[in-house]
């Protein structure tokens, strides 16, 4: 029987999907319903499961304010959603494909991801997904469709702090020892690991997320899962907001906890959120695969050299989508694996945007600046819109990089601080265009009063600088 919605927005999910899960899942008595913020951060609610049916068919009442809270959940007056708006609701709906089980719970949850709409079932402009919908619906409409996967690099810590008070990372389950050294690519670590692993990987296909290699990393603790490409742009980002909330689900039950801190240790390497794209004609045929003819001995498509260019012009003013907060700018530094300068290079992983080696047939492009602490649906929108100007514009990239990358003179300088990136993104009329007018101002709203709230407290190395030496 057909469910009449009045209210229903063409991009929620159908109540047959609802009823499919039901069916097959008897077991489950209540669902985490999740909308993921200006900051990445999932919050909701969590209700029964007669509850969900509802939600469904008519959405759920969710306040605007949701999405005006600093990190700290704090509401921030200056993004204009909290009283100057009388802390209105809007209305969320189920996002098509998310809901699935949660099976590190017990007793067993399910998860639905929502996006917030208005109650007219427009868009409502400060979600960060549909940043990224309006651009993937630009590039569609020009024939263009973007193909896309992010890589997910986190580090796994014991949940008791070391004796110099800092993060230590996890005891392997297997052993009980805890790792003292980095081990790059040494696999005996993840083989020590395997309850934790096999208990990822079961819940990703529980989940139907495309969870491929699982590598260790150059940090100590510090691991990187792959998924493999989607080809449809936003599915890629809620696989990745949908995996990084497994991860931390399973590290928790395993007595670990997962951070998603840029740059947790001071001497180790970042964690990043890599993104590789690509743009598809309407027969799925990728358009950056390499010309069968050179042209002065490149192969390199020209639409990815555009492409290349367009990011590579936007980067600076994008750069606080990809280093969101004050700890984001640790992470960069020469001879880190995270880029310093807008410079491009294939098969070179010291540049900002990588041509990773493989087939001419499959080549595409990675995009190593963003954090694995920023919102993957902002920095997809940040990318598409690069890729879009580079690719109206026919703008180049310039020379790639051969060699260290580090070393290589830039063109143009990236903002040398999260101050500076702030400012930059209050007056890029680029990103305006990539997140919206208003997602845009509401971000450096946002991302103002964290500023703010970082730099009024007086911290131990205020007190170990200066309490008796100025």
């Amino acid at each position: 029987m057909k469910v009449d919605r009045p209210h229903a927005p063409p991009g929620a999910a159908p109540i047959e999907e609802l009823e499919a899960f039901l069916a097959g899942h008897p077991e489950i008595v209540a669902f985490d319903i999740v909308l993921t913020d200006a900051h990445g951060i999932g919050r909701g609610k969590i209700v029964r499961r007669h509850e969900l049916a509802a939600i469904y068919k008519s959405g759920r009442h969710l306040p605007g304010s949701i999405l005006a809270l600093d990190v700290t959940g704090a509401d921030v007056e200056e993004t204009g959603l909290v009283w100057a708006d009388g802390d209105a609701d809007r209305r969320a709906w189920p996002i098509p494909g998310t809901l699935v089980p949660m099976p590190w719970t017990s007793p067993p949850r399910g998860q639905v991801l929502l996006a917030l709409y208005e109650l007219d079932g427009s868009p409502m402009p400060v979600d960060p997904r549909h940043a990224l919908a309006a651009q993937d619906a630009l590039l569609r409409a020009a024939d263009l469709a973007p193909v896309a996967a992010f890589e997910l690099e986190f580090y796994l810590f014991d949940r008791e702090r070391g004796p110099d008070g800092r993060p230590q990372p996890a005891r392997l389950p297997v052993t009980g020892e805890r790792p003292v050294a980095s081990q790059v690519y040494r696999v005996e670590e993840l083989d020590r690991l395997e309850p934790f692993v096999d208990a990822v990987y079961r819940a990703a296909a529980a989940q139907g997320l495309p969870l491929e290699t699982l590598i260790s990393e150059y940090g100590l603790g510090q691991y990187e899962l792959t998924l493999h490409h989607r080809a449809e742009a936003l599915r890629a980002a809620d696989d990745i907001v949908m995996l990084k909330r497994l991860v931390r689900g399973v590290a928790a039950r395993h007595g670990m906890l997962a951070s998603y801190m840029a740059k947790p240790l001071q001497d180790a390497a970042g964690s990043g959120m890599h993104i590789h794209a690509s743009l598809a004609d309407d027969e799925g045929r990728n358009l950056f695969a390499d010309a069968a003819e050179p042209v002065e001995g490149d192969r390199t498509a020209p639409l990815l050299r555009h492409a290349v260019g367009g990011l590579l012009a936007t980067m600076q003013e994008s750069m606080l989508v990809f280093a969101p907060h004050l700890n984001s700018w640790r992470r960069f530094a020469a001879a880190s694996y995270a880029p310093i300068a807008p410079t491009w290079g294939t098969n070179n992983r010291s540049v900002a945007v990588r041509l990773p080696a493989g087939s001419g047939a499959s080549r595409h492009l990675e995009q190593r600046a963003a954090g694995v602490d920023a919102n993957p649906y902002l920095v997809g929108a940040a990318v598409l819109a690069g890729i879009r100007r580079g690719v109206a514009g026919r703008i180049d990239p310039g020379p790639h990089v051969t060699g260290n990358g580090y070393a290589a003179p830039a063109s143009e300088a990236l903002p040398m601080d999260w101050r500076g990136a702030i400012e930059t993104a209050a007056g890029s009329d680029f990103l305006a265009e990539a997140l919206g007018p208003r997602m845009r101002d509401v971000f450096v709203a946002l991302k103002r009063a964290e500023y703010r709230r970082f730099m009024a407290e007086v911290t131990e190395q205020d007190y170990r600088l200066y309490l008796e030496t100025v």
